[in-house]
């Protein structure tokens, strides 16, 4: 990064966002706070003497200018299927470094595909650096440490934090498109609820189910295995549930729908509170297996989602603002080394 080193947090007023603020701040930065909303963006600026710009997703397509002098741009504003694009393509241009915390699969081959840009332009691709995904991207890269012939990864995580509005909407955008997996190297679109299995994330055997997690994308890069699979716990009754809406997906995308719910979101949803966030831990599991069938585990407890998304995101900022010489796509354990998230606190290891 260059002696400016002025970086710019864009959807600073979202749930996520405002955690990574206070963060940053906590941590002695400065970020320049950056959104649509003036009304908003001001006054979290003013509230901790920060710089601020606004300017929408829109206007930033049709003048990366808003990014000159930037160095590094930490994209806090979901659904990333909205904003990661743009943004990414404003950071090619004007030669600035890129991160999210993003899951969305989607997101990360779209970075994944812009690695000789983003190599020849000297910058890095960062997606991901919060919950999603830095704990199962640097278990599935420990694993495949331990087990370098693994075939098939399988990860995992149990965390009851709820979500907050912007990733309930990444979701809701998601359910037309089922799930996810990769096969043989290949991203394969499956129903939802599309396998289960019983795991022992950590506090005894749960049903769980896979989801389209940003792993089915990241972890391929990682750690090089062609198959993998990601799960969460579900009780039978949530599993029944979502095997149903299979035979209504095609609905769920007609965009009334899709707004319909997203404004239930708006008025419902609010994120979990900070005594919640607190009391919870998340428990990620990962396995891998080779040619042979062994098999290898590994468990980790780690602190509340969204608490680990802004020390994560902030972790790597600094790691920016210190200095990094590499150019290209990166996964945050490509990016950081697989032991990144034994530097974050409430990370320990489980048996």
């Amino acid at each position: 990064m260059s002696q400016n080193n002025k970086w710019m947090i864009y959807g600073a007023t979202g749930y996520s966002g405002r955690l990574i603020v206070k963060e940053a701040v906590a941590q002695g930065l400065k970020p320049v706070l950056a959104g649509r909303s003036e009304e908003k963006v001001k006054a979290l600026a003013i509230k901790h003497d920060l710089d601020y710009e606004v300017f929408s997703i829109d206007q930033l397509s049709q003048n990366d200018g808003f990014l000159s002098g930037v160095d590094l741009v930490l994209n806090c504003a979901g659904p990333f299927s909205q904003t990661a694009a743009v943004v990414m393509e404003a950071c090619l241009h004007q030669q600035t470094h890129y991160i999210d915390i993003t899951g969305e699969v989607d997101v990360f081959e779209l970075a994944a595909s812009l690695n000789q840009t983003a190599e020849k332009a000297g910058i890095v691709l960062c997606p991901g650096v919060g919950f999603d995904v830095i704990p199962t991207d640097c278990v599935a890269a420990q694993l495949k440490q331990s087990m370098p012939d693994a075939t098939h990864l399988t990860l995992g995580f149990d965390s009851r934090s709820g979500f907050s509005p912007g990733t309930a909407k990444t979701s809701v955008e998601a359910l037309p498109y089922g799930g996810k997996v990769r096969v043989n190297g290949e991203i394969k679109y499956v129903p939802l609820a599309y396998k289960t299995r019983k795991i022992d994330f950590g506090a005894g055997e749960k049903l769980a189910m896979t989801i389209p997690w940003g792993d089915v994308s990241t972890a391929y890069y990682s750690t090089g295995i062609p198959n993998i699979e990601v799960y969460i716990p579900g009780s039978p009754k949530l599993v029944k549930r979502m095997k149903r809406l299979n035979y209504v997906r095609p609905f769920l995308a007609w965009q009334w729908v899709q707004n319909m719910l997203k404004r239930n979101i708006d008025k419902k949803v609010k994120g979990p509170s900070e005594s919640t966030r607190k009391q919870l831990s998340t428990q990620v599991w990962g396995e891998v297996c080779n040619g042979k069938g062994e098999t290898k585990s590994l468990r980790i407890e780690t602190s509340n989602g969204y608490e680990l998304t802004a020390h994560g995101s902030v972790h790597v900022v600094k790691a920016f603002l210190q200095g990094i010489e590499q150019a290209g796509f990166k996964t945050p354990s490509m990016l950081l080394g697989n032991d990144l998230i034994n530097q974050l606190p409430g990370t320990v290891l489980k048996s």
